[in-house]
């Protein structure tokens, strides 16, 4: 079975919500990304991460995506290509 090269994880929020619990919810995707990517054995600081949001309405769905080793590579030939990024798989 081929390893995974990428992870994604998305919340959705009020777009209601002030600041502090937006600023909050952001921050907390961070961690746990960085958690589940050391839980799986991937060093944090040598992936990529990339943020799309998309809004519902009066929410907004945050995806936070990182990429390393084959994804990272194809995604920074697509950057410097001014190529869009990949869509994200849905949940």
């Amino acid at each position: 079975m081929a390893k995974p090269t990428q992870a994604h994880m998305s919340r959705t929020i009020s777009r209601q919500q002030p600041p502090f619990f937006r600023q909050r919810t952001r921050s907390q995707m961070e961690y746990y990304m960085g958690a589940k990517l050391i839980e799986v054995g991937v060093n944090p600081k040598t992936a990529i991460y990339r943020w799309q949001t998309q809004i519902q309405g009066n929410n907004e769905v945050w995806t936070y995506s990182a990429y390393w080793d084959e994804s990272r590579a194809q995604l920074e030939a697509a950057e410097a290509q001014g190529e869009p990024p990949p869509p994200v798989p849905e949940p």
